[in-house]
């Protein structure tokens, strides 16, 4: 889809040779890419290239190609691909690049994309790590992670990608590597609250530590491997989420501190922030693997709860001691 990442993404394939559909629901913002070769609603001022072309065509944006990229909203994303599958061939690798859960089943995007698309889920690929659209449409140093449990299909991806300005690693942990990029936005939003409220350096440094733990406890309980977290989808991601004013999350949290009703938030935002809907599905997720995540627990009751920001981090300093080791268990 044509917000600002599924373009970026989009300038990176054409910039790498490929003849490029970009699809999009409005027929205004599809003119609007084709008459100036840039999106301004979501990456203004910046050329795209020329042969990257946007479309309302469904049937037209699949005709032939060699690799359908997935960038929907996690809420939107099984009704996009269910539009695609008609004209999605068995033999095009499939690539997605959504980070979230599917909010009313808990299912990771390759899953949800599997079902719909009616192929393995291991021969789908993820795409995650440190990347800020704004910085990749301006051909900026990134470093990013592509992961499959087939590997040929990782590696297909890596290749499509891959350019003097965006490398591209790979790695088999497709749960390790999704988990991270949903969870992150979590974080994000405390490290915003955390802003918003005027804490220092120290308490970021330690959201982001202990952030990193929840991450890490969720995902080697759904089954990742621990060495994902300490890798670009995990640790290098959720710094650059946490860290930097491109993140919607961190805007978010930090319009959240100040009192800011949520919808107000998500109205002003005008783009979908992941972290939200993925606090609510995180926090299930928590009791379903029975795991301890307390910075979710809390942002869910700052969100949904009606808890004060600050009562929340009084909550989260206010916990029994404990050891920090085990906690990363």
């Amino acid at each position: 889809m044509a917000g600002s990442w599924g373009t970026a993404l989009a300038a990176v394939l054409a910039g790498n040779g490929y003849d490029v559909q970009l699809w999009t629901r409005s027929a205004e913002h599809a003119d609007q890419m084709n008459a100036s070769h840039k999106n301004e609603k979501y990456l203004p001022g910046v050329a795209l290239p020329a042969s990257l072309h946007a479309t309302t065509d469904m049937q037209e944006a699949l005709r032939d190609v060699e690799l359908a990229l997935f960038v929907a909203p996690s809420s939107a994303m099984r009704a996009v691909a269910k539009q695609a599958a008609p004209y999605l061939a068995k033999e095009t690798l499939v690539v997605h690049a959504t980070k979230g859960f599917e909010a009313e089943t808990l299912k990771r995007m390759t899953t949800v994309l599997s079902e719909e698309l009616d192929r393995p889920a291991d021969k789908i690929v993820v795409l995650s790590g440190p990347s800020h659209a704004e910085e990749v449409i301006r051909k900026q140093p990134t470093t990013v992670v592509v992961a499959s449990a087939d590997m040929k299909a990782a590696e297909q991806a890596q290749d499509a990608f891959m350019s003097t300005y965006f490398r591209v690693y790979t790695n088999p942990d497709v749960v390790g590597v999704e988990v991270a990029g949903a969870i992150k936005n979590i974080i994000a939003l405390g490290a915003g609250l955390s802003d918003g409220l005027g804490f220092g350096d120290n308490a970021k440094a330690a959201l982001l530590t202990r952030g990193l733990a929840e991450i890490s406890r969720l995902g080697t309980a759904m089954g990742a491997n621990p060495l994902t977290f300490a890798g670009l989808a995990g640790v290098g991601d959720l710094v650059v989420t946490c860290t930097s004013q491109h993140s919607r999350n961190w805007r978010a949290g930090s319009m959240l501190a100040d009192g800011t009703p949520l919808d107000e938030v998500l109205e002003r935002m005008g783009m979908v922030v992941e972290g939200v809907r993925t606090t609510r599905a995180a926090n299930e997720l928590a009791k379903q693997y029975d795991v301890q995540m307390p910075i979710t627990a809390e942002l869910y009751s700052v969100l949904f709860a009606n808890n004060s920001p600050k009562s929340a981090v009084e909550n989260l300093m206010g916990r029994l001691k404990t050891h920090e080791i085990e906690q990363l268990g």
